[in-house]
């Protein structure tokens, strides 16, 4: 089973070993597969990959819970009001397709060049995939349910936890998926926001430097940890869900 995971990998590195033999790449574009490996476990023994990547998760576990709560918040409000929903509608269909780069100029004038700028461009990102989610899941609950807990004049907040955030939960847990993965491509443009450390500000050093064998293995810890992090939530996933 694992061996099957590693069929592709492998032979891309094969092709990618077998370009540079054959001469087809140039090492200051694209270096071969082992120096990508010795930057690496040389960052690993002086510490910067640590340094880099502690930064980058911290960046991004911010951001991400201030836009899961928020998102959660107006989710399950406008999920539950009709007047929430057309009061919201407009705005937030105007909003969502911006991307999270066009922010950065907004988010240097609002919170400077510090880490409130960084944390505003990874909360904007994950914001919306959770809380459209959100909405969408409330909306897919069978009114029955919500009729009957009216008939057993059920308080308002015991629908919500016994009945609302359960059976809108599959939606939810798609949405915060979705959410840290946005995240995550965000880290890397928030960190051009004259960040000191970072794996965006590692890709960025690199470019500077001509060294493509950083920006290889920046990319890669990218594409690992946010592997590692959506593996994770689709346990909780799978546990949370398991009776559907």
């Amino acid at each position: 089973m694992v061996a099957q995971y590693l069929i592709l990998p492998l032979a891309l590195i094969a092709v990618w070993k077998g370009a540079d033999l054959a001469g087809w790449i140039q090492p200051y574009t694209m270096p071969p597969p082992e120096d990508v490996v010795a930057t690496g476990v040389e960052f690993v023994e002086d510490g910067t990959l640590w340094q880099h990547t502690k930064a980058s998760i911290i960046r991004v576990l911010e951001g991400f819970a201030i836009a899961l709560v928020l998102a959660l918040t107006l989710g399950i409000v406008i999920g539950l009001s009709r007047a929430a929903e057309r009061l919201t509608e407009g705005i937030l269909q105007v909003i969502q397709p911006i991307p999270p780069i066009a922010w950065i100029p907004l988010a240097i004038l609002w919170f400077g060049i510090g880490e409130g700028s960084k944390i505003y461009i990874i909360a904007i990102g994950a914001f919306f995939p959770i809380l459209i989610n959100t909405v969408e899941g409330i909306k897919n609950i069978d009114p029955k349910f919500l009729e009957l807990a009216k008939v057993y004049e059920t308080s308002r907040r015991r629908v919500i936890a016994r009945v609302i955030l359960p059976g809108a939960l599959p939606f939810i847990m798609a949405g915060i998926r979705l959410g840290l993965s946005m995240a995550w491509i965000c880290v890397v443009a928030a960190e051009l926001i004259a960040a000191q450390a970072g794996i965006g500000y590692m890709l960025m050093d690199g470019r500077s430097l001509a060294r493509p064998d950083m920006v290889i293995l920046g990319m890669l810890i990218i594409g690992v940890i946010g592997k590692l992090l959506d593996d994770l939530l689709r346990k909780i996933t799978k546990k949370a869900i398991r009776w559907q």
